[in-house]
């Protein structure tokens, strides 16, 4: 595939009381981000595990962005404490994979902060365009085709 058609798929789990709002505002001020973002709200990042990371990389998603609430400001306390962990896991985890590891990444963010959650996201798009398309959305082409993530 040619890195200059390619368009990354980008997961962004945020949570639901400030990342989600973010991108909420975002949308009020009417800051874009490109439309192969796919917002997916969460309670607390602190839910994610990493299953659910790779079943992302499974279905076909070029990369993953989780956004949580600023550290000290978690809502559930330490859940961004622990999605920090758990992506630390996948990073190491896609590493000893054979992918690279900058296909996941962790931001914290507080509702009010609109333009720096579309700044991280376009800046997680430049680079998922630059490591090119998810090995393994090329393994099993027919089940990428019904992305449900």
């Amino acid at each position: 595939m040619n890195h200059e058609s390619f368009e990354p798929l980008l997961i962004a789990f945020c949570c639901q009381y400030c990342s989600y709002s973010a991108a909420d505002l975002a949308g009020s001020m009417r800051l874009q981000y490109p439309t192969n973002v796919r917002i997916v709200r969460t309670p607390c990042t602190g839910r994610l595990e990493v299953e659910f990371f790779m079943k992302a990389f499974e279905k076909g998603a070029d990369g993953i962005l989780v956004a949580g609430c600023l550290e000290g400001g978690c809502h559930f306390t330490e859940g961004n404490l622990l999605a920090r962990g758990r992506v630390g896991y996948t990073q190491k985890f896609l590493s000893e994979s054979g992918l690279e590891e900058e296909r996941i990444r962790m931001i914290n963010i507080s509702a009010a902060q609109a333009r720096p959650l579309v700044d991280h996201i376009n800046d997680m798009l430049a680079t998922l365009k630059n490591l090119g398309p998810n090995p393994l959305r090329r393994v099993n082409p027919s089940k990428n085709a019904e992305m449900n993530v």
